[in-house]
């Protein structure tokens, strides 16, 4: 191991690149001297994040994720051009603000196809041979506090993000065997898109109240990048199956 930290000469794959985790995720595995594969479904927005990109050898691939049946085929045409992936990460996710008694198949399908079933389609897609490097790798599921404690009118986003600490569990005892580690990281509230929709319709009083339950302040983008470095890093190499909380105190409560 050359430095703990360096992912030099290694693929990411990136979903949701274009904003937000995706975002900073990108721009910080590229510092670490990683090339970047980014999804998303924004092609203007994939266009920015190339350019902005440090070093050489990165590319992007426009795709909705709600097509979940053309995720693994389209990792294996992404690989045969342009190389086998080390790492991936899954930072794409719909979020879901209602009362669960309003809540009905309409309402969710969408968010459990990103942030779930997606994230399945994803590992199924990265343990193929055709796709992951002969040394193995690590993925990373970005699953959120919500997915560890409670929090009314999120009935739907925290299950789609708790079958994720699932999963990983499960799927990082299966693929031990072939070197691929999966973990997830918990985020709290992030200043992100996301975020600022759901908080649109917060009163003062609500922000307020939110932004106390995190001792530390709200998070900024590069705080989870940050973590999810970590995990695709020789750092992190004994982990495996775990949950990385990163969420200013949050949950310390």
């Amino acid at each position: 191991m050359s430095h703990p930290f360096d992912l030099s000469q290694r693929r990411v794959l990136v979903t949701g690149a274009a904003s937000g985790i995706g975002l900073a995720t990108s721009l910080r595995v590229a510092a670490m001297g990683a090339r970047v594969l980014a999804f998303d479904r924004d092609e203007d927005g994939l266009a920015a994040l190339l350019e902005r990109l440090p070093g050489a050898g990165h590319a992007s691939h426009v795709l909705d994720l709600r097509e979940v049946e053309e995720i693994p085929a389209a990792m294996v045409a992404c690989a045969d051009q342009e190389g086998s992936l080390s790492g991936l990460v899954h930072a794409a996710g719909i979020s879901s603000v209602s009362p669960t008694r309003l809540l009905s198949p309409k309402n969710y399908r969408d968010v459990l196809a990103v942030n779930t079933e997606a994230a399945l389609a994803l590992v199924r897609g990265f343990q193929n041979r055709k796709v992951c490097a002969e040394a193995g790798g690590s993925v990373v599921l970005i699953a959120s506090v919500m997915a560890l404690v409670g929090s009314v009118g999120a009935t739907a986003y925290s299950m789609s993000k708790a079958a994720l600490t699932g999963l990983a569990k499960s799927a990082a005892l299966e693929f031990a065997p072939r070197g691929i580690r999966i973990n997830c990281v918990a985020p709290g509230f992030v200043k992100t898109q996301m975020y600022d929709k759901v908080a649109s319709s917060w009163d003062a009083a609500q922000r307020e109240q939110i932004e106390r339950a995190h001792p530390l302040g709200l998070g900024e983008p590069d705080d989870v990048a940050n973590a999810i470095a970590f995990l695709l890093a020789d750092a992190s190499r004994w982990i495996t199956g775990s949950t990385l909380v990163c969420d200013g105190g949050y949950t310390a409560a």
